[in-house]
């Protein structure tokens, strides 16, 4: 393995928190799962800790925390339901970096509301998924409007209404 110039992994360390998990995986946002999985094996590779041992110690700190960056980016992007929650954050302008238990949270808070956080809105969302199932849009649609008064305000409930309904046209 190439020897890593000092002076690029100090500056890479400095402008760490600007780059997006795609940048520093040198993927593109279009990328799947293999270009994802290659990303990170050859840019962790460069970096991993242990390849740097007979390194200064400031040079090996800023190492350690490239590879955890790296690893970070990883455990967010592999995932598609954390993916999907950093990608919104991205396009938000929220902020480069995302935790990943911040991500988990999220991507859980995301699948409880299409699914319904009340147990009445949950209990007609899934009669209507079991509706849909069986290709009965009328009953599906009656259950996803009775969903809907118990969580008026439920995005996920709302949206697959107005499909049931263009389908049912």
């Amino acid at each position: 393995m190439p020897q890593l110039d000092p002076g690029e992994v100090k500056a890479l360390a400095r402008i760490l928190d600007e780059l997006n998990y795609y940048q520093l995986l040198h993927i593109e946002r279009s990328d799947g799962s293999p270009q994802i999985k290659r990303g990170y094996h050859e840019t962790f590779r460069m970096f991993h800790p242990d390849a740097h041992r007979q390194r200064d110690p400031e040079l090996q700190d800023a190492i350690r925390c490239i590879a955890k960056r790296i690893t970070e980016a990883y455990s967010v992007l592999r995932d598609p339901r954390r993916r999907q929650v950093y990608d919104r954050r991205l396009d938000a302008g929220n902020g480069v970096r995302m935790q990943l238990a911040e991500a988990q949270a999220e991507a859980g808070r995301a699948q409880a509301q299409r699914r319904g956080t009340t147990p009445q809105g949950r209990q007609y969302f899934d009669l209507a998924q079991l509706d849909l199932r069986r290709n009965d849009l009328a009953a599906a649609e009656r259950n996803l409007q009775t969903a809907l008064t118990f969580e008026p305000g439920n995005a996920g409930f709302r949206e697959q209404l107005n499909e049931v309904r263009s389908k049912l046209r």
